[in-house]
């Protein structure tokens, strides 16, 4: 077998956090998004968009914790 190559495999970009609010009856805590987000890096998605950090005090914590 060849040396995987960048072409040779699928990057991952997930927006959970940031999108996933946006389902009617949706709201995430701090918390419940750090859980989320090493859940996401444990199982090797490549970038996790963490949020909008600018829209609450919330989420600039949920960001920060994230990052």
């Amino acid at each position: 077998m060849s040396e995987q190559t960048k072409t040779d495999r699928v990057i991952i970009f997930d927006t959970t956090l940031r999108d996933g609010e946006q389902s009617p009856g949706i709201s995430l805590d701090v918390g419940e998004k750090l859980e989320i987000a090493e859940q996401l890096a444990r199982l090797g998605v490549d970038y996790i968009e963490a949020g909008f950090p600018i829209a609450s005090q919330g989420d600039f914590e949920a960001v920060h914790a994230i990052a």
